[in-house]
């Protein structure tokens, strides 16, 4: 299993041709506490770098955008009753989505866990 990040703080962890979506700890922490999660519907095909869910905080809306294109195959529902999740387990329990990756070609652009945390050094 190997993790990828973008910068726009998604993490996505990939089995075989199926990946889990996520937001990082980092964009948890910046959003505060979450209080309202919108998941896509399961059989919905996203693209890389579009809308795949929504989450709101006591701060802000934000959305949760797929790190590859694909076809959802699977949601997190608890998310619907426990929306804290995301604060809690951002990077583990609190995931959003799993996708079915259209082209793992894409996971190329995406970040190692070194290379984000890097990042996250650059913007401060």
């Amino acid at each position: 299993m190997t993790t990828y990040f973008t910068k726009d703080h998604e993490w996505i962890t990939v089995e075989g041709d199926i990946a889990t979506v996520g937001i990082t700890n980092y964009a948890q922490g910046q959003l505060g506490d979450v209080v309202y999660v919108e998941l896509p519907e399961i059989g919905k095909s996203v693209k890389q770098g579009e809308e795949a869910a929504v989450v709101e905080s006591v701060k802000a809306a934000s959305e949760v955008y797929a790190p590859v294109s694909g076809e959802v195959v699977e949601v997190n529902e608890g998310l619907t009753d426990e929306p804290a999740k995301v604060n809690t387990a951002a990077e583990g329990d609190g995931w959003f989505l799993k996708l079915r990756i259209a082209d793992k070609g894409q996971l190329a652009s995406l970040m190692s866990a070194d290379a984000y945390k890097a990042y996250l050094d650059e913007i401060g």
